[in-house]
């Protein structure tokens, strides 16, 4: 009998614990362990779009919808990413503050069919990765202020992280060589990064993992891709490969390996964001810095 008394107060002090803890909802996987990183042990994450999932074609469940009539905050990446979170939350009428982890970025404008959008994968760019974790922290703070203190040291000793992973971006990447600066992925993904570094990334799919380029437009890059010598053809974490497979099979590119461009590995290296970063940098400087 006592033993199952003091099973019972331990389950009810985890319980408790739990429950004090700020209810978040994430939309997606790199925001989830962003803020992880911030919160530490005083959220619990509940987030939307798993490692290895794709965003753009997500759609939303009923669980998604329960989780955010329990949140206390809702942190979303911004800049169009999602538009079926912000349908969701418009839906469900919950009363958690919705913030962009975006918000301070000076986005990229990409034509798609004709339209001017911005290009919402502003993460790739380190820089623009401290204006995440800079804003998810003054969120916490802001509902959470008992823990303040936690929040700043905790994003304190996260952008350390990222500054010398900038340090290490700007080494290797800045040191490629000319000609190697072109390269094709899934869909346009990494122009944030190429922004930062000189490297041109070409891509059948455009900015959107739901548009399926037409055969003249895959014969046409190509092409292109004879014509301008690219050095590799990447595969992406998030899309079937087969098509990246036959642009490199018919244009002479060699395959340079995979990156993580909208969602975390689901393990390995990859499956932080930190790690994704480290991950993708090392891949991209192995296959450009060839001769």
């Amino acid at each position: 009998m006592r033993v199952l008394l003091v099973l019972l107060s331990l389950m009810l002090s985890m319980s408790v614990s739990a429950a004090e803890k700020l209810q978040v909802v994430t939309s997606f996987s790199i925001l989830a362990d962003m803020t992880r990183q911030v919160g530490g042990e005083h959220i619990q994450i509940t987030n939307m779009v798993g490692p290895d999932a794709d965003a753009h074609t997500y759609e939303p469940t009923p669980d998604d919808a329960k989780a955010l009539l329990r949140a206390k905050l809702i942190i979303k990446n911004g800049l169009g990413f999602e538009p079926w979170l912000d349908r969701l939350v418009t839906s469900t009428e919950t009363s958690a503050p919705v913030i962009s982890a975006s918000r301070g970025v000076i986005p990229r404008s990409l034509d798609e069919d004709g339209e001017t959008i911005p290009d919402p994968h502003a993460w790739h760019n380190l820089a623009n990765a401290e204006l995440y974790v800079s804003n998810i922290a003054k969120a916490l703070e802001a509902a959470d202020p008992a823990n303040k203190a936690d929040y700043e040291r905790n994003s304190q000793a996260y952008l350390k992280k990222i500054y010398a992973l900038l340090a290490e971006a700007k080494t290797k990447l800045g040191t490629l060589p000319a000609g190697n600066r072109k390269i094709v992925t899934s869909h346009d993904a990494f122009g944030y990064l190429g922004q930062a570094y000189g490297i041109e990334f070409m891509a059948p799919q455009g900015l959107s993992t739901e548009r399926e380029p037409s055969a003249a437009e895959v014969a046409a890059l190509i092409t292109q891709i004879r014509q301008a010598k690219v050095k590799a053809v990447f595969m992406e974490n998030i899309k079937d490969a087969r098509l990246l497979k036959q642009i490199a099979d018919e244009s002479g590119a060699h395959i340079g390996g995979t990156l993580y461009s909208d969602a975390l590995a689901a393990s390995g290296p990859a499956s932080t964001f930190t790690g994704l970063f480290e991950y993708n940098l090392n891949t991209l400087y192995e296959a450009l810095s060839r001769p």
